[in-house]
Parts: C-alpha cells; sequence; structure tokens
C-alpha cells in the first residue's frame, strides 16, 4: 500500500504509517503544489491531508487505486463528498479533540475585542500611551451580556458552557434543539436580541454568506461578532461596511476570505477589526492529537477497519 501525508507531522505518526504503507510526504513549510499532490495520488491507496488541500473531483479522478482520504481537521469543505461517495473513497476527520481549545479561542477573541485590547497593545507600543482619561479607549461588556452562538454542535456547546462562567445568557442559532445551554431562535431573532455573537458553523452552501449586510443590519451597535468557523460564513465586504458605519461595535476574525488575508486588504485598517490567522485550535497538545486521529483514522481505513472518525457519506 503507498500513503501521502501533504504537510508535516509529528515522528510517531509518520513512523507508524510507515510500518503499514510506503510513505511519501510533502516536507514544505507552505502547503503542498497542486502538480505535486496530482502526480503523487495517481496510485496512492491513503491520502492524510489538511484543509488547504483542494480534494476536488479532479484530484479523486487521478486517485485511481486511493481508498482513504484523512483530514487533519474538522471542517471538510475543501473534500468534495460526492465525489468521494461515488467512487467509496472513505473519508476520516477529527473532531473533538480540538473543541475545547477552539472555545478557548473564541472566548479570548470576543474578550480582545469587546475590550479593545489589541488597540491599547498598539498605542502603548507606538509611545502613545498619555495621561490617564477616564473616558479613553472605553469597551463594552461582556459578562452578563446575552451571548448568540450560531450553529450548536461540539463546538458551539463548548463555547456556551464558558460564557455561562461569564453570566451570560446564552441564546443559539441550530437547524435542531442540539443545546446544552441556551435557548434555541430563529437566527433573526438570535441577531436581534444578542449583544455579541459566535459563529460556529460548518461551511456549506445555505451557510455561505449567512451574515450578510441584513443579518448584520439586524445586529446591536455594541455588539461583538466573532469568527472561528470558516471565512465564507461572512460577507467582508458587508462586514467592513457595518465596521466602518459603526452599525456594530466590534469584529473578531480567525478565519477570513481569502485566507490568507491580503495585507492589503482595507479590513486591516480598521481599529474595530481584530484577524488572527486561523490559529484557533494552534496549541501543542491539540495539533497532536488531531494528527494522531488523522494517523489513526488512515491506518484503519488503509486496513478495512472501522475509523475512528468517520465522515458517514
Amino acid at each position: 500500500m503507498k500513503a501521502y501525508v501533504t504537510r508535516r507531522i509529528p515522528q510517531d505518526d509518520l513512523e507508524r504509517i510507515s510500518a503499514h504503507a510506503d510513505l511519501a510526504s510533502w516536507e514544505g513549510d507552505e502547503p503542498v503544489p497542486r502538480d505535486v499532490l496530482l502526480e503523487a495520488i495517481a496510485d496512492l491507496d491513503g491520502l492524510l491531508c489538511m484543509l488547504t488541500d483542494r480534494i476536488d473531483a479532479e484530484l479523486i479522478s487521478a486517485a485511481t487505486d486511493l481508498r482513504v482520504v484523512s483530514q487533519m481537521a474538522v471542517g471538510v469543505d475543501n473534500i468534495d463528498l460526492e465525489a468521494c461517495r461515488e467512487r467509496g473513497i472513505r473519508v476520516g476527520h477529527t473532531p473533538d479533540v480540538l473543541t475545547e481549545a477552539v472555545a478557548d479561542h473564541a472566548i479570548g477573541l470576543l474578550l480582545a475585542a469587546a475590550r479593545r485590547i489589541p488597540e491599547g497593545l498598539r498605542e502603548v507600543s507606538e509611545g502613545r500611551w498619555g495621561a490617564w482619561d477616564p473616558w479613553h479607549q472605553l469597551g463594552v461588556d461582556v459578562h452578563g451580556t446575552t451571548l448568540g452562538i450560531v450553529g450548536m454542535g461540539r463546538l458551539g456547546n463548548a463555547v456556551a458552557r464558558r460564557a455561562r462562567g461569564f453570566g451570560m445568557t446564552v441564546i443559539y442559532a441550530s437547524r435542531r434543539e442540539t443545546g446544552e445551554i441556551g435557548e434555541r431562535l430563529p437566527l433573526d431573532d438570535l441577531l436581534s436580541m444578542a449583544d455579541h455573537v459566535v459563529l460556529t458553523v460548518p461551511l456549506t452552501s445555505e451557510t455561505e454568506r449567512m451574515i450578510d449586510g441584513a443579518a448584520l443590519g439586524q445586529m446591536k451597535e455594541s455588539a461583538v461578532l466573532v469568527n472561528i468557523s470558516r471565512g465564507p460564513v461572512v460577507d467582508h465586504a458587508a462586514l467592513e461596511g457595518a465596521l466602518r458605519s459603526g452599525s456594530i461595535f466590534a469584529a473578531a476574525l480567525d478565519v477570513t476570505d481569502p485566507e490568507p488575508l491580503p495585507s492589503h486588504s482595507t479590513l486591516l485598517d480598521l481599529d474595530n477589526c481584530l484577524v488572527v490567522p486561523h490559529i484557533a485550535s494552534a496549541t501543542r497538545n491539540t495539533r497532536e492529537a488531531m494528527a494522531r486521529l488523522a494517523t489513526d483514522n488512515l491506518l484503519a481505513g488503509l486496513d478495512g477497519r472501522e475509523m475512528p472518525a468517520e465522515m458517514g457519506l
């Protein structure tokens, strides 16, 4: 059997794969080039990939022997699941192991944007820190407010548990009654009632550009929008307009569209827009757990065993 890993993962995991298959991997810091992956996949049995890899119909059609795709991420919007289903290719992903780290990050982004922490850091580092002023750099409260969570799966519930520690009232919008905490509401009601909004939905045709100009117009002027889902869930042009006009207070984005966000993006000019480079799950323990689970999925798929975390296609 032959397997390919599209980015560096811990040596222990590489050795486990090597014990079961003829292994090749991409060692670069950037995503594997498309032409390299197209050439490599021709005779592969298994592929361990990242969310930066486009596993589309073209790639799958070139993979005549492919039996399993194991992604080191929860979301699989970069994988053509229908093409995999038609070919009988099993797909694994890495839910659960990153939930708590990402939920921590969501609250961190909310606090940073609400209390204008990045602005304060810039003021100090640029030598603009003046005499104490009781009305300088006022933020908005997080404790005791209402948090709206859009998408109430594992991650949404983890964010809700943390919100309870801040004395927040939780409301959520979801296709099903899945909240361990909080009241389920239609999205329009949530947007108008929430003091702050956190996006945790997967990227699908239904959620793409879900947060557009109309949705942003329903939010409170004091609201902070946090996106830890996928960049295209938010219409960035509409978001910039809302931030510039003051129709919402601030936004904090772990994910963007496109990604990475170009350095000339005018969103980066805004003091009330905090952008970080897709690091919600970036703790050492979490990334090692993700790599371990992705490896477990790959090996199980190659052996024809039940995969620990398989997408139901």
